[in-house]
């Protein structure tokens, strides 16, 4: 079934190349796709049993990427674009990261035998500290928010001169991000929506200018404490906000890229708010229910399809100051796709400590998605 973007009854539009953001097209993210091309692992997708759901679900396996998440696509790409333009520092690179960019910085850095610094909040799983130290990085915590490791990191960046990349905010790194939709598209022909979790945009940037191309739907969704995207839109612009949901250490970038506010605002793009409790509930029943140990982030995705009371988001069309309005209200409390959609959710990663998920009561949680 293709299902139409909301705002327009005629159907799906036909592929165009008119750039999401200036600094990133459709061309960037294909150029992302040969350049890593054998540096990362291609995406698995598992189809999900139907059960009583009237809509097919397919998941995203990209917690299987290395490094165990969708940000080794981004750090490769960053890196290897460098080094095809002889811009790669000997003092290596340097990254402020919540964790999973960071892991995939050091990761790509030790492929490419250059050094790697990576910044990150103290409040970053011990889980991803240990991976970090066994990709061989000079590891430097500050700060319980990701805002202060970013300060950190650019003072580092001047005093040495080391490249410095970015956990999501970059063209590069949202276009290798993107890389990963059109693997998607590959194995699922026919599909409607992607649905994505969002923290500072990089995934959902890069996903959301790949999706609009293929005349594909993309579902942003933020945790409600959490929701740099949403505040954003509502403002008109990127603002800071406050950080505090169980999915912070991947999610919790204070600030979203213009990126990302960018593709929010295209056609075919609908964006949604979960609570804390529904993505707990959702990352235990991919335990209980998939054997899958993912972390908070991932779940945040699949926990819009379970959240209850959902409301539907108009798409942000129309004009207004720097684009199209945001509409009070207009995200929605999860996301209901209608009888006969395609969806796929996008798993993100799976760096966290499974020990709460192994000695929690069996079947604790368990949800399907309605």
């Amino acid at each position: 079934m293709n299902v139409p973007f909301p705002s327009d009854p005629s159907g799906p539009r036909p592929p165009q190349e008119r750039p999401v953001h200036n600094s990133l097209t459709y061309a960037d993210i294909k150029t992302a796709a040969e350049r890593i091309r054998g540096h990362v692992r291609p995406v698995t997708i598992a189809r999900a049993d139907p059960g009583d759901r009237p809509y097919a679900l397919h998941l995203a396996l990209e917690l299987m990427q290395h490094t165990g998440s969708f940000k080794a696509r981004g750090a490769q790409n960053f890196l290897l674009a460098h080094r095809e333009e002889g811009t790669l520092p000997a003092a290596g690179v340097t990254i402020a990261s919540g964790g999973n960019a960071g892991l995939a910085c050091a990761w790509a850095a030790l492929r490419q035998g250059v050094p790697a610094t990576v910044f990150l909040p103290t409040t970053a799983p011990k889980v991803k500290v240990d991976k970090l130290v066994g990709y061989g990085a000079d590891v430097r915590l500050v700060g319980t928010e990701y805002a202060e490791a970013l300060a950190a990191c650019e003072a580092f960046a001047t005093e040495t001169g080391a490249l410095a990349s970015h956990a999501y905010d970059h063209p590069l790194i949202a276009a290798g991000a993107g890389t990963l939709l059109d693997e998607i598209h590959e194995a699922i022909p026919d599909l409607d929506t992607v649905v994505v979790a969002v923290g500072g945009g990089g995934l959902f940037a890069g996903v959301a200018t790949a999706a609009r191309h293929h005349g594909i739907r993309t579902v942003a969704v933020e945790p409600e404490n959490c929701r740099a995207l949403d505040a954003a839109l509502r403002a008109g612009h990127p603002v800071d906000v406050t950080v505090d949901s169980v999915a912070a250490d991947s999610l919790g970038a204070r600030r979203v890229s213009d990126t990302a506010v960018a593709a929010a605002r295209q056609d075919g793009v609908r964006t949604a708010l979960v609570t804390d409790a529904e993505i707990v509930r959702a990352r235990r029943a991919l335990w209980d229910d998939r054997r899958l140990a993912v972390e908070h982030a991932a779940a945040t995705a699949l926990a819009a399809l379970t959240a209850p009371d959902p409301h539907g988001a108009p798409d942000l069309d129309g004009a207004g100051p720097g684009g199209a309005p945001y509409l009070d209200g207009a995200t929605s409390v999860g996301y209901r796709p209608a009888p006969g959609e395609t969806v796929c959710v996008v798993l993100c990663g799976a760096n966290t400590d499974p020990t709460d998920l192994t000695r929690g009561p069996a079947g604790e949680g368990t949800i399907k998605p309605a």
